[in-house]
């Protein structure tokens, strides 16, 4: 049976410095970063890098965090923690560029599909025809607004 995949376009952090790259814990438990961390300027705005829902707002660890649901795939969930303040709620919808916040020191922006974490900076590609499992596509993008690709 074929399944369909969908795509969603991310749009991360332009103008940041990467201080640790995403790594694949090796088991689900076991240690890694299992998103990007960003070195921001602290209270610059933190924007949506995608369209979808707020599905959590608030602290985790003393941290604030952010997760956005996306509109495209609703598998699809992005992360971001580390903000200073929080302006938006459970249940908003919003739009690639919507403000979220603002920054605190660092920006931590993870991504999962389902449970699985995966990089958030990589166009990773569904898995392999024999592969049952339909992953959605997503076209990575630097900046704070989509470019023409991720319009399509």
């Amino acid at each position: 049976m074929l399944a369909l995949v969908a795509s969603v376009c991310l749009v991360l952090p332009s103008g940041a410095s990467i201080v640790d790259a995403f790594r694949e814990p090796e088991c689900e438990r076991c240690a890694g970063n299992r998103g990007i961390e960003y070195a921001v300027v602290a209270g610059a705005p933190v924007v949506s890098g995608l369209r979808g829902s707020i599905t959590f707002a608030g602290r985790v660890a003393r941290r604030n965090y952010v997760v956005v649901r996306a509109a495209a795939d609703s598998r699809v969930r992005v992360t971001y923690g580390g903000l200073a303040t929080v302006s938006v709620a459970r249940g908003d919808v919003l739009r690639t560029g919507d403000v979220l916040g603002t920054a605190g020191a660092m920006l931590h922006v993870g991504m999962r599909v389902g449970e699985a974490y995966v990089d958030p900076g990589g166009g990773w590609v569904r898995a392999a025809p024999h592969d049952a499992a339909a992953r959605p596509r997503y076209r990575v993008t630097l900046g704070t607004v989509p470019s023409e690709a991720c319009a399509r």
